[in-house]
């Protein structure tokens, strides 16, 4: 599947956000970049159906995403597994989620509530349960904010993987993402 976007316009309050972006994100990962302010959350939440462009186009409709969101969005009060059927319903594949939370080091956090995790233990809950989830695009903004070397790593392979089937757009400020990740660039 390839997403198209069109002309795409959004201001706030008069002042232009995005003006006229146009690409193509084809199954791979493409990375948005610009500095902080120049729209690409904005865009993101376009593509997410969570905003309307003031103009242009995006296609095909009715793409079904799955997204890590600039914040975690987990309840705090379940573990992670509980996180995920939270989310995902009868959707969730549970081997496969003990495997990829295995992968990204929070296998043996059965039972213990995300409120005791730290900061970039919830960053890699929150990729999982996006990775879990069925969709045909991947949106991710700043999914390894507060990640270490080596769980930045492991985060980027997974994220490879999903790109191989599908679109992956992701937000990041740091080019070495893009680079390890072999992402198109897309610059607001």
């Amino acid at each position: 599947m390839e997403l198209h976007m069109e002309n795409l316009c959004k201001a706030y309050d008069g002042k232009p956000v995005l003006e006229n972006v146009t690409f193509t994100a084809e199954p791979g990962v493409t990375c948005v970049m610009a500095p902080s302010g120049a729209g690409k959350t904005t865009l993101l939440r376009i593509l997410l159906g969570l905003e309307r462009p003031d103009s242009g186009t995006v296609f095909p409709t009715g793409v079904h995403w799955s997204a890590v969101f600039q914040e975690d969005r987990l309840l705090e009060h379940l573990d992670a597994m509980e996180n995920l059927r939270f989310v995902l319903g009868s959707a969730l594949d549970e081997p496969a989620a003990n495997v990829l939370l295995t992968e990204l080091g929070l296998g043996d956090t059965a039972g213990k509530p995300v409120r005791e995790f730290s900061g970039g233990m919830k960053r890699r809950l929150a990729l999982v349960r996006a990775l879990l989830a069925p969709s045909d695009a991947l949106a991710l903004d700043e999914p390894f904010t507060g990640l270490d070397g080596e769980n930045r790593t492991r985060c980027q392979a997974c994220v490879r993987r999903a790109a191989e089937q599908k679109p992956v757009l992701l937000v990041t400020h740091d080019p070495a993402d893009a680079k390890s990740l072999g992402a198109a660039i897309i610059k607001l």
